[in-house]
């Protein structure tokens, strides 16, 4: 056997550890713009169905829509065109050329889901009821949308815009945006509508968030131990979880202690402390949420 077949053989060979192919570029952007039309209309069902018919103006250019149609019987379509376009023109100028085509659907196919669906028939006309299902509906709306890596235009392109041109925070600037809709509600509407869209904006943040970050809902542990090795062989043995080492030192004495960082999913906790407790009792263990957790044994965003 030659010299060269010894070293062709000695190099080891890289396991191909994906299980599941990536989508084709193609797929991913059919996707994600199918993922912003379906956002859209729910959004716009979600405002004719719960917020319009009970005059929740919970922020945004569909908030100032429900203010002008309550006041002077402006159809909302039209006054979200109205407003959605200058945004976005001026979203344009500022942000390039790139920003166009995702936010171009949410300035423009949004108000045209509005008044595709403004004759459909509210299933209620409490005010409550419709502050939830509305923010509920809009929330799912936008995080489609967003997950979509795309924009429904309006206010948020106003704030994006001051975060360009004046450094402001970008969620401090859609939130004073959103606060003076809802205070112009309070005045020219009633302050109990102010009151009910306050709900709905929450409810639409807490759906978004939840769209955002998926359903299953990780945990992440910190570990200090005297015996890290025996709590490193359980984790990885025994609960079939990876871990990291990180390095630490004890604040008192100086010494210093492994800390292990452990991710796992909800219903492994217990059986994470009761290993933890069985080969390391004196272990201190932090377990704490961990709000999306992409990567090997976890969902992986990026096949999709």
């Amino acid at each position: 056997m030659s010299t060269n077949d010894n070293q062709t053989r000695s190099i080891p060979t890289i396991p191909n550890r994906r299980t599941t192919p990536r989508f084709s570029s193609r797929t991913r952007t059919v996707f994600s713009y199918a993922l912003m039309l379906l956002g859209t209309f729910f959004v716009a069902a979600s405002f004719n169905l719960f917020l319009l018919p009970n005059q929740i103006a919970s922020g945004g250019v569909s908030g100032i829509s429900v203010i002008l149609d309550t006041l002077a019987d402006i159809n909302p379509a039209l006054t979200q065109w109205a407003l959605n376009i200058p945004f976005f023109i001026a979203g344009v100028v500022v942000m390039g050329r790139q920003y166009a085509l995702k936010t171009a659907i949410g300035s423009v196919v949004l108000p045209l889901f509005v008044l595709l669906t403004s004759h459909w028939t509210p299933p209620t006309h409490d005010p409550l009821l419709g502050a939830l299902y509305g923010g509920l509906g809009v929330g799912l709306g936008l995080g489609l949308v967003f997950r979509g890596r795309g924009s429904t235009g309006g206010l948020s392109v106003a704030a994006q815009i001051l975060h360009r041109l004046l450094g402001i925070r970008l969620g401090l600037a859609v939130a004073v945006m959103d606060g003076l809709v809802i205070i112009c509600a309070g005045l020219f509407i009633s302050l109990e509508n102010a009151l009910y869209a306050l709900i709905g904006l929450f409810a639409t943040s807490k759906t978004i968030d939840l769209i955002q970050t998926g359903f299953e809902n990780s945990k992440a542990a910190f570990i200090i131990s005297k015996h890290p090795d025996l709590v490193s062989h359980a984790i990885l043995h025994e609960l079939d979880r990876g871990l990291t080492k990180l390095q630490g030192f004890g604040g008192y004495t100086g010494d210093e202690r492994p800390v292990l960082l452990a991710v796992v999913g909800q219903n492994e906790v217990v059986r994470l402390k009761l290993l933890v407790r069985d080969v390391g009792p004196d272990a201190f263990v932090i377990i704490t949420d961990a709000a999306e957790v992409l990567g090997e044994g976890f969902h992986d965003e990026r096949q999709s």
